[in-house]
């Protein structure tokens, strides 16, 4: 299984030194995830002066990712092609059932989101009903994880981190 980061760290060699806050996206073109890019560029200082790095975990190619990532004020974060999903699921995140995907609450989160915010939907860039997830992760063991009832849950990144 492929864990370079598009910095060609391996993933086993960054969390041996500092934490690692890998944040697995569903696809780059889900309002909830250009969300979560937003919130995630937020307080990516904050996370990152607290000797944690982020990863962001996507199924597209570096180049690509590089270029929506920068599009979302996360310039220089580290990522890690993933377009097998081998990654995803060995971190136990799994396709998304109906119920996950098609529910009312995930209907009013995309019109909040996506029309209010601004985050709109865009062309799907991965395996749309791929679930996302949240992983505290240092020296081979996950400390603190945020595990996704609906894919419009939104995580709280610095809880995670403290």
């Amino acid at each position: 299984m492929k864990t370079t980061t598009n910095k060609l760290k391996e993933l086993l060699e960054l969390a041996g030194d500092k934490k690692i806050l890998l944040v697995f996206l569903r696809h780059f073109g889900c309002t909830f995830c250009r969300e979560t890019m937003t919130r995630l560029a937020e307080v990516k200082d904050e996370i990152e002066s607290g000797n944690t790095e982020i990863v962001v975990v996507h199924m597209v190619s570096h180049h690509t990712a590089e270029r929506l990532l920068d599009l979302y004020d996360l310039h220089g974060v580290s990522h890690i092609s993933d377009p097998n999903r081998e990654l995803y699921l060995q971190f136990g995140l799994n396709r998304a059932t109906f119920n996950e995907l098609f529910n009312p609450m995930n209907w009013w989160r995309a019109f909040k989101s996506g029309i209010l915010k601004g985050h709109l939907i865009g062309k799907p860039a991965g395996d749309t009903y791929q679930m996302p997830g949240i992983f505290l992760y240092y020296k081979k063991k996950i400390l603190n994880k945020f595990t996704y009832k609906y894919v419009s849950d939104m995580p709280d990144f610095l809880k995670l981190v403290s």
